[in-house]
């Protein structure tokens, strides 16, 4: 064979292998972003087709089923929903660390009901503020409780407002009663010895007020199993309208956007993040995406989810307001072997100065509602919830246990949180 054939053939055999390659990876427009996407290119379809498709195709990824066959068929199904399907979320918030004499009786009263959740005991909080010399919060500073021996009980990273709850309960401290705290920024510190006499602490570190512009980091945990269908178109345009209002602020704040979704084991997959993006088109873009689907039981996989959010994204932490919105329709899975631990993950939270802001939507039975007010308030978040009137309907009233709440449309009251706390930071909301 002469040596230009022998080329051609090499030629020839290299470019098919290229392109059997290509088909081997998820299409970009599926997978670009999301940092722990399976290969399978969708969003619908159980796990069980998943790998049969995967074995009948000799491993090339196929195009994902189509949730809906054409334009009209989403038409008539969107014109058979109840006309409250499109009216706008409305929901109510409340804050447990500044109603805590409310929030310790609604803990006693769930004690009574027997209902199984991994507790944390936050009896005896401890408040610690950090400021600066014109006594404005400090961001991002590092906060370090030690006890007598020298030994480190617990460490957070302040948020905007400059503060952190030190529960000497949560971890079995119970030996001491007199601690000392460390709160630093670079080589600047601050140091403080109280006892339980005093729960409110406040300690100054003379250091510059934050970077201008303020850098914001929001990441969304998204329940997408199927029981969410009701409610997750309704979702993603509140989200995306959240998305896009704050990127609008007059104090143009440098932000990013993120999200993880999850469902629950057996199912297509069981969570998929992706990482922060400050182009606010190409998040809003990957979220209208998301489809509901999966999750036979009741419970989901929320554990693995909240892991996944607050380990697998870069946030960035230093100087950085970091807000974590899960919203979602059921409690995590408290019984399966081998699984990650929300009452453990939201130590993660706290060390690297997270917030999360639970939002409860319908569904949420007094065991998620718990939970979901147990992530709050430890990482210094606030429990949103969906309101609801009449056949289900948006409107004011609510099942959880909470009181002494107003109600916006859900965007309203997502973009004012976001504007709280850059306001801490600002100043006063205008």
């Amino acid at each position: 064979m002469k040596r230009t054939s022998i080329r051609k053939v090499i030629m020839i055999s290299a470019m098919i292998m290229l392109n059997a390659c290509s088909l081997l990876q998820p299409p970009e427009s599926d997978s670009d972003g999301w940092v722990d996407w399976d290969g399978r290119g969708g969003w619908t379809g159980s796990s069980v087709e998943g790998e049969f498709l995967a074995e009948e195709s000799s491993g090339i990824a196929l195009s994902p089923p189509l949730a809906l066959s054409s334009a009209d068929e989403a038409k008539t199904l969107e014109s058979e929903l109840p006309s409250y399907q499109n009216s706008p979320l409305r929901a109510g918030s409340v804050d447990d660390n500044n109603q805590w004499d409310e929030y310790l009786l609604y803990r006693l009263q769930f004690r009574d009901w027997g209902i199984p959740v991994h507790d944390l005991d936050v009896s005896g909080r401890h408040v610690i503020r950090i400021i600066n010399q014109r006594k404005m919060p400090v961001l991002g500073a590092s906060v370090k409780v030690l006890d007598l021996s020298g030994d480190t009980v617990f460490q957070a990273i302040t948020g905007a407002d400059g503060k952190v709850y030190f529960h000497p309960s949560l971890r079995g401290n119970t030996q001491s009663n007199t601690y000392e705290v460390v709160a630093s920024i670079g080589s600047d510190a601050a140091h403080l010895t109280f006892a339980d006499e005093a729960f409110e602490h406040e300690l100054q570190l003379d250091v510059r007020s934050s970077t201008d512009p303020i850098r914001l980091d929001l990441h969304f945990l998204i329940d997408a199993t199927g029981s969410m269908s009701d409610e997750i178109q309704q979702l993603k345009d509140n989200m995306i309208r959240v998305a896009e209002r704050i990127s609008a602020m007059q104090s143009n704040p440098n932000v990013r956007y993120g999200m993880t979704i999850y469902r629950d084991r057996e199912d297509l997959f069981v969570s998929r993040t992706f990482d922060f993006t400050p182009d606010v088109k190409v998040f809003t873009d990957a979220l209208r995406d998301v489809q509901a689907e999966g999750g036979g039981d009741y419970p989901e996989s929320l554990n693995e989810g909240l892991h996944q959010a607050l380990y697998l994204p870069e946030w960035r932490v230093e100087e950085t307001v970091s807000l974590l919105f899960l919203i979602a329709d059921a409690p995590p899975h408290l019984d399966y072997d081998q699984d990650y631990d929300y009452a453990q993950d939201v130590f993660r939270a706290v060390e690297t100065g997270i917030k999360i802001f639970p939002i409860a939507s319908s569904g949420l039975d007094d065991q998620g509602e718990y939970i979901a007010r147990q992530l709050a308030q430890i990482t210094g978040g606030k429990f949103l919830f969906l309101t609801y009137g009449p056949g289900g309907a948006p409107g004011d009233d609510t099942t959880h246990h909470v009181d002494d709440y107003s109600v916006l449309s859900l965007d309203d009251l997502v973009v004012r949180l976001v504007e709280e706390q850059l306001a801490f930071l600002n100043g006063p909301i205008q």
